[in-house]
């Protein structure tokens, strides 16, 4: 079972990051463990405007059964590429007691779409976390994460607030891997002055030496199309 290291304290969180990042799966993942340690409402906005592999939509019903609201575009699984953010988005603002989780494309078309609401997001308050797969394309330096970093900046108009260790290699992944990867994501943060929030691993690869790290985040992953979750895998009913 997947268990929250640590609650964020604002009511908004934004996870960002390269495609392969698997920020996807780590926003559902938050989502879902932070409905299990709130009475709150969670809502799951989905950003990624750019239609990529995996949405959130892949996983409207576990969502649902778990009393998560998704928000995602009308065409989100379609082989269209709308570049708008629903109108619903608005509700991520509206209640003063919803706990509001996005998931941002990974380019900055994402982001600047995200951009629209900037002013209510600083008002509201937020996290807005890097996910980092040091694995991916584009992304394998941390001299290239912080090009990147800068670009979803500027285009979302919102400044980083933390960053996510994601580093993954799918089903190849070991813990041994996960562990090599910690000296790339404390460079990044010594570069950017950020704060690493999350270490994520799967979690059936969690161990006695992985046990050690702070803010270590265990994930399950939502493959597309079969996944399934087992019985009182969030404390609550299966689907």
């Amino acid at each position: 079972m997947s268990e929250l290291p640590g609650l964020l304290n604002q009511k908004i969180v934004i996870f960002a990051g390269h495609y392969g990042s698997g920020k996807t799966n780590l926003a559902i993942n938050y989502a879902l463990a932070l409905r299990k340690h709130i009475k709150e409402q969670v809502l799951l906005c989905d950003v990624d405007i750019v239609n990529p592999y995996f949405r959130t939509k892949d996983s409207e019903e576990i969502l649902r059964a778990h009393g998560i609201r998704l928000i995602s575009t009308l065409w989100a699984n379609s082989n269209l590429d709308i570049p708008a953010i629903p109108p619903e988005t608005a509700a991520a603002f509206a209640s003063a007691g919803a706990f509001s989780v996005f998931d941002v494309g990974g380019d900055d078309s994402g982001a600047a779409a995200l951009g629209q609401f900037s002013d209510r997001i600083r008002e509201t308050g937020y996290e807005m976390l890097l996910v980092v797969n040091r694995h991916r394309f584009l992304t394998g330096t941390p001299e290239e994460l912080m090009v990147y970093l800068r670009e979803i900046e500027a285009a979302s108009k919102l400044c980083f607030t933390g960053l996510v260790n994601n580093s993954n290699l799918g089903t190849e992944s070991s813990a041994e891997d996960f562990m090599k990867s910690i000296p790339f994501i404390e460079k990044v943060s010594r570069l950017s002055g950020l704060p690493v929030r999350y270490h994520c691993i799967r979690e059936d690869l969690v161990n006695e030496q992985v046990r050690g790290i702070k803010n270590l985040f265990p994930v399950r992953i939502f493959n597309k199309p079969n996944w399934k979750l087992q019985e009182d895998d969030y404390g609550e009913s299966s689907v």
